[in-house]
């Protein structure tokens, strides 16, 4: 019976082996797509090394094969079976990496409209200024961008305030963050509107940018405007951009299009995409309220505007690679 129990072991011990490599394989990745062939691989060899433990169960020796055999098929039956808590384990780097460019890119029709009607608007507000200067009171909301751009830009870069402004940057970094994040969420909850609340904040927004940049650009203060707005712009703008993009996709559900299903089962399918895309520009909102209050209002002399804008291009590169390339992998053969 010894000679028996120790050849079964060393017969099925190389099964054992393939089942723990498959395992370990899934472990590393939980979120590959698995192959139908190697699902059933799996299978087979947990429902084997199930039956083997039944079998060793009986014996007294070999403790340890037995001990080994335990924990392979606990990992195998926790694979199999634990799929569905597996399924609600919150996983941020996934998440960041996987579900919302993924979401961003099953989206992009929304996203793309968005973009749409920044343009229109930042192409009105350039009109605008550029026939009538007096217009800015109206279309600039803020005080501090309707005097002289050129003043602005003397007492920007009169090293003198810069000490002022190091006492108020940690506030101000948290009120830009809860301003745009309030921004945000109202261009997405106006999807409710069916999406008329949403197109006027987009088209708003795109006037005042519009508006701002050629009134920069006719004081001749286009290198301050660049260095300025693109390094926490390039992360803001699409970010406001993604929080409309989840109101027009909520407008979407509402309006139904040329969808046969309800209301309620519309709905139901586009509130996980609604929220990460609004989780996703929220995100990007507070790395942009961290680097507008910590770099981007920093000017020459202190921080050079050739470096403040290459800053900028990076991350817009950085950004634009994320959200067309990240979970690619994983989205299958069709979507490439």
């Amino acid at each position: 019976m010894i000679v028996n129990l120790e050849q079964f072991v060393v017969e099925e011990r190389p099964k054992w082996e393939r089942l723990d490599t498959l395992l370990r394989a899934r472990a590393r990745d939980p979120w590959r797509p698995m192959p139908l062939e190697e699902a059933r691989e799996l299978e087979r060899l947990y429902q084997r090394a199930s039956a083997d433990l039944a079998r060793l169960a009986t014996f007294a020796a070999e403790p340890e094969a037995r001990r080994y055999l335990e924990n392979l098929v606990a990992r195998a039956f926790a694979e199999f079976h634990g799929a569905e808590a597996e399924a609600r384990r919150v996983r941020p780097w996934h998440w960041f990496t996987t579900t919302l460019p993924q979401t961003f890119r099953r989206r992009r029709e929304a996203f793309r409209f968005a973009v749409a009607l920044l343009l229109i608007g930042c192409v009105f507000g350039m009109l605008a200024i550029a026939f009538d200067p007096g217009a800015k009171a109206v279309l600039m909301p803020f005080g501090h961008l309707q005097g002289d751009p050129k003043e602005r830009v003397a007492e920007e870069e009169n090293s003198a305030n810069l000490g002022r402004f190091e006492e108020q940057k940690g506030s101000f970094a948290g009120f830009l963050m809860v301003h745009n994040t309030q921004v945000t969420l109202l261009s997405m909850a106006l999807g409710l509107s069916w999406g008329v609340g949403t197109l006027v904040i987009v088209f708003s927004n795109g006037v005042m940018l519009g508006a701002v940049v050629m009134d920069y650009l006719l004081a001749g203060q286009g290198m301050f405007l660049l260095g300025w707005l693109l390094p926490h712009g390039v992360i803001e703008i699409p970010a406001v951009l993604i929080g409309s993009q989840s109101g027009f996709v909520l407008a979407g559900a509402l309006l139904g299009r040329s969808e046969r299903l309800r209301l309620r089962d519309r709905l139901r399918a586009a509130v996980p995409d609604v929220v990460t895309l609004c989780l996703g520009a929220a995100a990007l909102l507070v790395w942009a309220g961290l680097i507008e209050a910590l770099f981007s209002q920093y000017h020459a002399p202190v921080l050079p505007y050739a470096a403040k804008i290459a800053f900028g291009l990076v991350e817009a590169a950085a950004l634009g690679w994320w959200l067309a390339h990240c979970g690619r992998t994983r989205e299958g053969a069709p979507n490439k």
